[in-house]
């Protein structure tokens, strides 16, 4: 007898809202809008939300339930802000997060103004006038050129200092397994935890405890809205998902990075913030479900938001599960269509397998 054929998690319908929720614009300390899209998608999947003074949401199942599971991700990605409008019409920056300026020479931007959006380059001078000195680019020497002959030019287009800047690049699907856009660290994140949500209610499962999804703001500047959002939920486990570093593409050492490969499964991270046992329950998950995954370490923190629920509310027991991502900080991060399934999957089975009153006492 012929096996059944196994849905694909991602179908064509998952892809529009994916595609919608990256295209828009949502750096840290701006993320309302794409916030309002990730909610309109959750309304469906859960019995009510929450949201926080600062924008991060917690979508809910069995909200009355005593214990609580949060699943994870956040919502803002990186950006520039208006720093400085010169005299003769150009506009130096300020960083929003991690944004890197050696990419940013030739890149169209929007400008987010209190009247909508205005159209901008990064300029760089040609290659025919520029000295060795000036070929590196730095802080000091990106700029942006807006069309503008002056300073009152700018201006007029309702352009001020703090006005937050995204780069102009959308999404795309490259060679039917690679997701491509900027945004991706951490929206895929909020994409994943949406999808998890969605196959619950589909296969109609009843969980012994409720389950809050959170989409968190302000975690590229330091894990920010997690860190409220911790406190306002003060839950019973943590499960956060974010991106990692693909460690085999050229000019990246795996001494350093260690070896971590797009295409071969999430990564689980072991460090002082995860929690040894649940750990050990993930491992479990994925191997009885048949769900590659990989090894990363942190010596520390792990840099993502599992280390502001692992610390908070006198220690939750929380875990992270990475995917791996090429180009990171870019506007061509880069990760695959299938260990985006197999996070998806990962988280959603080991739901299955948390039981309430558990013990997560080492000693």
């Amino acid at each position: 007898m012929a096996t059944a054929k196994k849905k694909p998690i991602i179908t064509s319908k998952e892809i529009d809202f994916l595609t919608t929720y990256l295209n828009n614009p949502a750096p840290t300390g701006y993320e309302a809008e794409g916030q309002k899209i990730w909610l309109e998608y959750m309304r469906p999947f859960c019995d009510e939300y929450i949201v926080d003074n600062y924008g991060s949401v917690a979508a809910i199942i069995n909200p009355d339930a005593p214990y609580k599971v949060v699943i994870e991700a956040h919502a803002d990605e990186i950006g520039w802000a208006v720093h400085f409008i010169t005299e003769d019409g150009f506009i130096y920056v300020e960083r929003i997060g991690g944004s890197d300026h050696i990419i940013a020479p030739s890149k169209r931007v929007n400008i987010h103004t209190d009247k909508g959006i205005v159209k901008a380059i990064f300029g760089w001078p040609a290659i025919h006038t520029r000295r060795v000195k000036d070929d590196i680019p730095e802080m000091k020497n990106i700029f942006l050129d807006c069309g503008c002959t002056n300073k009152k030019e700018v201006e007029k287009l309702s352009i001020k200092v703090g006005d937050p800047i995204t780069f102009d690049d959308d999404f795309f699907v490259m060679n039917d397994n690679f997701f491509v856009g900027r945004a991706i660290d951490n929206r895929i994140g909020g994409f994943m935890i949406a999808q998890v949500a969605r196959l619950l209610k589909q296969n109609k499962v009843k969980l012994p405890f409720g389950l809050y999804i959170v989409n968190s703001v302000q975690e590229e500047v330091g894990l920010r809205g997690a860190e409220m959002m911790a406190h306002t939920i003060k839950p019973n486990v943590a499960i956060v998902t974010d991106v990692t570093h693909d460690s085999n593409t050229p000019m990246i050492s795996k001494n350093i990075e260690g070896d971590l490969k797009l295409g071969r499964g999430p990564a689980l991270t072991k460090g002082p913030a995860v929690h040894n046992k649940l750990l050990k329950l993930v491992e479990g998950v994925a191997v009885e479900n048949k769900i590659p995954f990989q090894r990363d370490v942190a010596s520390r923190a792990t840099g993502t938001d599992t280390d502001a629920f692992a610390y908070s509310n006198g220690g939750v027991p929380s875990c992270l599960i990475a995917l791996p991502l090429r180009y990171m900080h870019t506007t061509v991060e880069c990760v695959h269509k299938q260990d985006v399934e197999n996070v998806i999957q990962l988280i959603y089975n080991t739901l299955l397998k948390l039981k309430p009153g558990f013990n997560y006492k080492y000693l």
